[in-house]
């Protein structure tokens, strides 16, 4: 599989793609002003531990208080659910839990006003604040450090066990004590003295973050994680990648200098894009960017995919469309079900979807067919570096996924509710408010003996009162011998209206 990763850099945003045969990937992007905070440390205090929740709020100088799990606090690597780097999942297995007496209680390791000092797991989605922990994960280009937990692992990215033994030696042999490393996919056949060099790095830097954090109070920002050029060329810039292109001068020399002291066997693939052509446009990124929003996605054989997301969910439904097949039924459903499991893999990683993931497959009675289309969606999942979990098909065509959550999806960056519908993507019908405006008036004429009436509304429902409508105002005036006006303001949204007696 080719790859490359085309770079777009302005004063404004950072905006990267992953190609991969030349298809769009992932896209990730980042407002300057906004950047994100995933990784990020913070020296924190603590402003309620909840029993009941066994969880506590922590500010960390945020609009909302992080939300601090009871998991994520004492030191248990067993328990610990962790991603490192760029929503990276490459820690083996955990080894089997030890059994524990009991679990700690919340309220016995933290009280409120107490500072701690947390790392950002998740970003603040919709009303929710940050996901925090204790366990301070820190990538280096081979090595991820954990300096609260003692542990060893290997990326399980790297299939050699040979090369997994070989690694796991290096790290038993120069590891300091009390404290855990794993060797991150890139790091599969670097020489001793390349690991060494990033652990000794990444030391020193636990260290600088130790010292800062002893001199602030807080709530203080102690270490900002880099940004996402940076962390780009930190996270996917492997050997497996052919070029790097950016379009930035600036950016470009930074590249270069990051590179040439972390990798620099791979700078040669580093290119600066001088076109006077847009660089996304150039390589068809902005086009697939414009797709990736749109709630349908047409699949090459002529059937579809509806992607909706709801509050807790995301759901996605498969559809045959204007595929009509050529055999028989069962052949055309599985067809366009395998075709859709491949495209909803893609659709989930481009989109950067997370949480729950449903997906309606088009009903099949061959249990063998049912299990070909999962192992297709799990195949093509495998490339995902975002944790995944797929169970099996239920008797409704349904399969039900995760995947692991850590910023907003490229929807949410991109896109604000609707300020008229209020994000609901709907609006009453005219006609629905002519109906409530039928009401109002005869409320208003039963509680009043004279006076004519003047509605007020949207020009489109006056519109709907003096043509189709027109029998409800008639049948008014004439049984309550009152005079009603109708007055047109454009200011209205189409819902609100005012009925008033003069």
């Amino acid at each position: 599989m080719s790859q490359e990763i085309i770079i777009n850099s302005t004063p404004q945003q950072i905006r990267v793609a992953l190609l991969e045969n030349d298809q769009v990937a992932e896209l990730n992007i980042e407002r300057r002003k906004h950047r994100g905070i995933v990784g990020n440390i913070y020296r924190g205090r603590v402003t309620k531990v909840l029993p009941g929740m066994q969880a506590a709020f922590v500010d960390i100088g945020l609009k909302k208080d992080a939300f601090l799990y009871v998991s994520d606090v004492y030191d248990n690597l067993e328990d610990e659910d962790t991603d490192f780097g760029d929503d990276e999942i490459e820690q083996e297995p955990a080894p089997k839990k030890r059994k524990h007496s009991k679990r700690p209680l919340i309220q016995d390791l933290l009280t409120r006003d107490q500072e701690v000092l947390v790392q950002i797991a998740k970003e603040p989605l919709g009303t929710k604040g940050a996901r925090v922990t204790c366990h301070i994960s820190l990538p280096g280009r081979y090595i991820v450090f954990m300096p609260t937990v003692e542990h060893i692992g290997v990326s399980r990215r790297i299939p050699s066990q040979g090369e997994r033994n070989r690694l796991r030696k290096i790290l038993k042999a120069v590891k300091p004590s009390n404290s855990g490393f794993i060797v991150r996919t890139a790091g599969e056949g670097r020489e001793e003295s390349d690991l060494v060099a990033d652990i000794d790095f990444l030391v020193r830097l636990w260290g600088t973050i130790k010292q800062r954090n002893e001199g602030v109070t807080a709530p203080a920002l102690v270490h900002e994680d880099l940004d996402l050029g940076l962390r780009t060329v930190r996270d996917l810039f492997t050997n497996k990648v052919e070029k790097l292109i950016i379009d930035s001068e600036e950016d470009y020399q930074k590249v270069l200098d990051f590179t040439e002291v972390t990798m620099p066997h791979l700078v040669d693939r580093i290119r600066l894009f001088v076109k006077d052509i847009p660089i996304f446009d150039h390589y068809g990124i902005e086009a697939e960017l414009e797709k990736a929003l749109q709630r349908k996605v047409w699949l090459k054989s002529g059937g579809y995919l509806v992607i909706d997301r709801a509050e807790a969910l995301v759901a996605i439904d498969v559809n045959t469309g204007k595929f009509v097949g050529k055999k028989n039924l069962e052949d055309t459903i599985v067809k366009t079900n395998l075709e859709a499991a491949k495209e909803v893999a893609r659709q989930v990683r481009l989109r950067d979807l997370g949480g729950i993931i449903i997906v309606d497959f088009i009903d099949m009675e061959s249990q063998e067919n049912k299990r070909k289309v999962v192992s297709t969606l799990e195949k093509e999942l495998a490339n995902d570096r975002a944790r995944t979990n797929v169970l099996e098909l239920t008797e409704l065509g349904l399969v039900q996924m995760t995947r692991k959550r850590v910023r907003e999806s490229l929807r949410q960056m991109l896109y604000q509710p609707c300020p008229y519908c209020k994000g609901m993507g709907h609006i009453k019908s005219e006609e629905t408010i002519c109906y409530e405006i039928q009401g109002a008036i005869q409320r208003i004429v039963s509680t009043t003996e004279k006076g004519n009436i003047t509605v007020k509304a949207h020009p489109a429902v006056i519109a709907m009162l003096k043509n189709e409508e027109r029998e409800i105002i008639q049948s008014i005036e004439e049984a309550y011998r009152r005079k009603i006006r109708l007055q047109e303001d454009k200011d209205l949204h189409q819902e609100v209206f005012n009925v008033s007696s003069n």
